[in-house]
C-alpha cells in the first residue's frame, strides 16, 4: 500500500501536471472500487478547473475552481499516471481524465481497494475518514510530548502505534520498521514501557526516514509509481525492511523478521533493544 512519501510524491507530481489545467471529459471504465464511483463524477468534473493539489495523510485530495474536491485512497495497488493521450490504455485503467491542452489522468487499480470521492470543499474534513486521521507526520505539533502521551495510554506494540492512523496519518508498516531502527527500539517493545526519552527521539527521526523516503521517490516493490508511471527508489535505502537473514549495514548482525497482527515486522537483534 502506498504511504505518506509515496503518495507525497505523486501529489508534487499531480501539481506540475494539473494544477491550472481545465477538465474536458471524464470516463468511468469501472465503477467497482472499495465504493462505487459515484456515476455523477462526470457531470460534476467537467469543465472545472484545477486549483491545487494536496495531500492528507495518505488521501490525495484535488481541489477544484468551483469549491468541491475529488480525493483518492489508493488502497493497496492503486495508481494516478499523468500520460499522453495517445497512450495506449491498459487493462486497469479505471478512471480517464481528458485536459485543454493534451494528456491523460488515468486511475488504474488492478485490485480495486482504492477509493474515488467528491465533496464540497466546506464538508471535506467532516468525512468520518479524515475528521479521525491522526496528526501529520511533518506538523509542528508531532513531538515527544505528544506521542508519549499516546504511549502511556497504551499497551500495544510500539510498531503498531505507529501505524494508527488515528494516532498519526501517513505511516505504514514499511517505514514503521525503518523508524524504528534508526533509534534502536525493537518492534515488539509495548508502547507504555518506552522511557520519556526514548520515545522523543521517534518524530524527529520519523521526519528524517520519511524526508530521504520523499527525496528518493518512495518505495517500489511492486504496484506502486510516482504520477509519470516511474519506480521509486528508496527500496534500494532500506535498512531492515524485507531484510530477513540479510546483515545490518551496521552491526552486521542478522536482520530477524516476527509477524505482529498478521504484518512482518523486521529488526536488528543488536542494534535494537
Amino acid at each position: 500500500m502506498p504511504e505518506l512519501p509515496e503518495v507525497e510524491t505523486i501529489c508534487r507530481g499531480l501539481r506540475r501536471h494539473l494544477q491550472g489545467r481545465r477538465i474536458l471529459r471524464v470516463k468511468i471504465l469501472q465503477s467497482r472500487l472499495r465504493r462505487p464511483v459515484d456515476a455523477e463524477l462526470p457531470a460534476r468534473l467537467e469543465g472545472q478547473t484545477i486549483t491545487h493539489v494536496e495531500r492528507r495523510a495518505k488521501y490525495l485530495l484535488i481541489f477544484l475552481q468551483s469549491g468541491i474536491v475529488w480525493g483518492f485512497h489508493l488502497g493497496m495497488s492503486g495508481r494516478l499516471i499523468y500520460v499522453a493521450a495517445d497512450m495506449p490504455r491498459r487493462k486497469h485503467d479505471h478512471i480517464i481524465v481528458h485536459f485543454d491542452g493534451g494528456g491523460e489522468l488515468r486511475y488504474h487499480d488492478p485490485r480495486r481497494f482504492g477509493l474515488s470521492f467528491v465533496v464540497p470543499g466546506d464538508e471535506l474534513w467532516q468525512l468520518p475518514q479524515l475528521a479521525s486521521l491522526g496528526l501529520d507526520p511533518f506538523s509542528p505539533h508531532f513531538n515527544g510530548d505528544y506521542l508519549y502521551v499516546c504511549t502511556k495510554r497504551s499497551s500495544r506494540r510500539i510498531r503498531d502505534l505507529l501505524l494508527d492512523q488515528t494516532v498519526i496519518g501517513g505511516i505504514g508498516n514499511i517505514y514503521a520498521n525503518e523508524i524504528l531502527y534508526r533509534v534502536g527500539i525493537r518492534p515488539t517493545r509495548r508502547s507504555h514501557r518506552l522511557s520519556r526519552g526514548e520515545v522523543a527521539t521517534i518524530p524527529p527521526m520519523t521526519r528524517k526516514v520519511l524526508s530521504e523516503a520523499i527525496r528518493w521517490c518512495g518505495t517500489s516493490f511492486s504496484d506502486y509509481r510516482d504520477a509519470d508511471d516511474k519506480f521509486g527508489d528508496f527500496q534500494n535505502h532500506l535498512r531492515v525492511y524485507d531484510r530477513e537473514a540479510e546483515p545490518c549495514r551496521k552491526c552486521h548482525s542478522l536482520i530477524k523478521r516476527v509477524v505482529l497482527g498478521n504484518r512482518s515486522a523486521f529488526y536488528c537483534p543488536s542494534c535494537q533493544k
